[in-house]
């Protein structure tokens, strides 16, 4: 607040901080993040596109200093940093970033391998022949103008845009509460799609598929999504497509092969994935390859050998495609500002429609235009046919009088605007005056006038006018041309080659033994180890779960959240050292503890019980997650934790609870399910849940004495009962912790 203003007013904090806010997310949605959907342009695109135009850059002429046009971008229109907008450049000048380049840059650009260009006084850039397309016609009030951020220059607030570049080009932005993410598509079929709209009054978007198939993508690749979700995504607005890198199995001598990378997926920089693929190597995590290598140069060539000529191709391509960037998923979300500056989720058909309106406004406007200027040559043509019939009386005119333009309206009854003409003609032009060619050129200005006028009027004219339009730029652009052809191909089905190759058939199975520590790092070491005592731990820490098994196994790891996780053996760190925190391969809240370790056996059953004393048998086969999120198997209730997981290898089940007391029952008790909270297995009034234990009838039930002395014991009538009984005292000499 200012005491020199006199007058103050007082704002309530809250109310003041989201005005502000709210302007602050206006401009960043409408001026900074989410392009246009008219000409697919954000204003810093427009506004450097509009500079380099300024600056004659077109396809025929030389090119000229990034610097130069950066400093024209800021200086009179984009008054913002100049690494911002020569980013912009850059990025429009990139052949793997862009389907259809807007600049054609000279010097270095930036490479697939994450590169960045060069300075911007090194490079030079002027446009490309498509981005004249998205200009043509702007200097025939086709579009609205705006001053300039100083009132000093106009600048257009949209481009006339002969092609629909927010689907060709794509486009991707984060806005306040709001992001958009478009992928590129073939601007062929995009013209063959608007062509059908434009005959057509309600097109599906099934009908608009039969053109438009899916996204494609600058740097090629296989999109291996289904068409039904390919639908719902141009139907919705929103959804993701699963892209794979394009691959050839390369055969060798003596019955060998390689495999050979020569597309990967849109914005994967190649550097790192070989980083990538490279640590997976040397980690052992692809076990069927025998070695990698790039040689790629303009094109890429990445080479993957297999570790012997039995390996199944498809095989390797699979455990690469589960663990790098060689298959990625792009989302879309087609969230783009509308003819009236709204933000909108748009569907195909929107998008579409959207630039047809816009094409048919600008093709009326160009007509008026157009228009105006023939009416005035028009005007202009009959005053110069005077001249032609009197020349020596207007050549007198000139020569005499002292107001020869007043006098030659009287005279001639002309109008101010034709004898303006008249005196400003050269003495050099009165030898063309010829009346022939002067009725020539007005007969034919005359049909254009006509035919303009017809445009103006009649919708299925300018219709005409912009299918005619669309029908030249594909033409020019689309298939058969240097950039037309579809670089993404499809496969149908691709999506499930998952489930019928089996990874680990190929592991050698190997036995190892595997160490999990109190503080959550874990190792896996050859050999089943008897003795663990000669393994050394960070400091303060010590074993906490030990488990004999091999290489192909899968480790099932219980948490007290009720979820299992799945590792296989084989990607255990192995080696020296004390291994690596188990959350590197597990998705683990900070708050989540490890219960217990198995090994997955289809043929075996485990017991997962709850805090709350309840539990139910499962298939081992079901507890298999996919992912690093793990598969929620024991549903908990709020406050409630896992107690623990037991191998069914019996046929009774022993609880005891912190009251004390002892029950014993029979395992066929308990359902067998695939998930959920489980039933009873002891009541507990004031008590809770203290130990389990399954073991066979006839091996009798074992338990620690006081002094840790183990006990068998072959009675069990005095504590055997039903599951959910309460139970009774155990044997004299129970140990006091209540535990078996």
């Amino acid at each position: 607040m200012s005491e020199a203003g006199g007058n103050t007013q007082i704002v309530d904090f809250a109310d003041a901080l989201s005005e502000r806010y709210l302007s602050y997310a206006l401009s960043t949605i409408m001026s900074r993040s989410l392009p246009d959907v008219r000409d697919g342009l954000k204003p810093v695109h427009r506004r450097l596109l509009f500079a380099m135009l300024q600056l004659k850059l077109s396809p025929e002429s030389a090119y000229k200093k990034c610097a130069r046009i950066v400093g024209d971008v800021i200086g009179k229109y984009h008054p913002h940093g100049e690494v911002a907008v020569y980013d912009t450049l850059v990025r429009l000048a990139q052949n793997f970033s862009l389907r259809y380049p807007l600049i054609d840059g000279q010097g270095n650009f930036g490479s697939l391998d994450g590169d960045n260009a060069a300075a911007m006084r090194y490079t030079e850039s002027r446009l490309t022949d498509i981005a004249l397309e998205l200009v043509r016609d702007l200097d025939k009030d086709t579009v609205e103008f705006k001053m300039n951020y100083d009132n000093s220059e106009d600048e257009p607030t949209l481009f006339p845009a002969n092609f629909p570049n927010i689907l060709a080009n794509g486009s991707e932005g984060i806005a306040v509460g709001m992001a958009t993410s478009i992928p590129p598509h073939n601007l062929h079929e995009l013209c063959d799609a608007m062509l059908f709209m434009l005959g057509n009054k309600e097109p599906g978007t099934k009908d608009l598929m039969q053109f438009v198939k899916g996204p494609d993508f600058p740097t090629g690749g296989i999109i291996v999504s289904n068409q039904d979700s390919i639908f719902n995504i141009y139907d919705t607005g929103r959804g993701s497509v699963k892209v794979r890198c394009k691959w050839e199995r390369e055969e060798l001598s003596h019955g060998t092969y390689q495999i050979v990378i020569t597309e990967i997926p849109y914005q994967v920089q190649k550097s790192k994935l070989m980083e990538k693929i490279a640590d997976l190597y040397k980690d052992k995590k692809l076990p069927l390859v025998g070695g990698i290598r790039d040689e790629s140069t303009e094109d890429i060539r990445i080479i993957i050998e297999p570790k012997n000529r039995s390996c199944d191709s498809d095989a390797i391509m699979e455990s690469l495609y589960k663990q790098s960037d060689l298959e990625t998923r792009f989302h879309i979300n087609m969230n783009v500002l509308n003819s009236k500056n709204i933000p909108v989720v748009m569907s195909l058909k929107i998008v579409l429609s959207e630039f047809l309106d816009h094409r048919k406004i600008v093709v009326v406007r160009r007509s008026k235009f157009r228009l105006s200027k023939i009416n005035h040559r028009l005007e202009i043509l009959l005053g110069l046919q005077i001249v032609y019939h009197n020349l020596d009386e207007i050549i007198r005119i000139i020569r005499e009088e002292d107001d020869p333009k007043d006098f030659m309206i009287k005279k001639f009854e002309i109008t101010d605007m034709q004898a303006e003409a008249i005196l400003n003609m050269r003495l050099r032009s009165l030898r063309k005056l010829e009346e022939q060619e002067l009725k020539a050129e007005y007969d034919k200005l005359l049909e254009e006038k006509a035919e303009l006028e017809l445009i103006i009027s009649d919708e299925k004219k300018c219709i005409a006018v912009v299918k005619s339009e669309i029908k030249s730029l594909q033409k020019k652009f689309g298939f058969g041309t240097n950039i037309g052809d579809r670089r993404t191909d499809f496969v149908e089905g691709a999506e499930n080659i998952a489930s019928v190759v089996n990874i680990e058939a190929f592991i050698e199975r190997e036995p190892i033994s595997v160490i999990c520590s109190k503080k959550g790092w874990i190792r896996s070491v050859k050999g089943h180890l008897e003795d663990y005592s000669s393994l050394k731990y960070k400091e303060g820490d010590s074993a906490k779960f030990t488990l004999h098994c091999y290489t192909t196994d899968k480790i099932l790891f219980f948490s007290d959240s009720g979820r299992f996780y799945t590792i296989l053996a084989d990607n255990i760190y192995k080696g020296r050292g004390d291994g690596e925190p188990v959350n590197l391969l597990l998705s683990l809240d900070q708050s989540e503890k490890m219960l217990n370790l198995h090994i997955m056996n289809p043929s075996t059953k485990l017991l997962v019980v709850s805090s709350a004393g309840k539990g139910f048998v499962v298939d081992s086969a079901e507890l298999v997650a996919q992912t690093k999120n793990g598969k929620q198997v024991l549903n908990l209730a709020s406050g409630q934790k896992a107690f623990g997981s037991y191998e069914a290898l019996g046929d009774m089940v022993a609880t005891i609870g912190t009251n004390r007391k002892l029950l014993l029952f029979n395992l066929s008790e308990i359902p067998e399910l695939k998930k959920g909270s489980g039933v009873i297995l002891q009541k507990f009034k004031d008590a809770k849940l203290s130990d389990v234990q399954i073991f066979n009838r006839d091996d009798g039930f074992k338990w620690r004495g006081a002094r840790g002395k183990e006990h068998t014991e072959y009675n069990l009538l005095p504590w055997h009962g039903k599951r959910a009984g309460a139970g009774k005292i155990p044997p004299p000499g129970f140990n006091k912790d209540n535990k078996f």
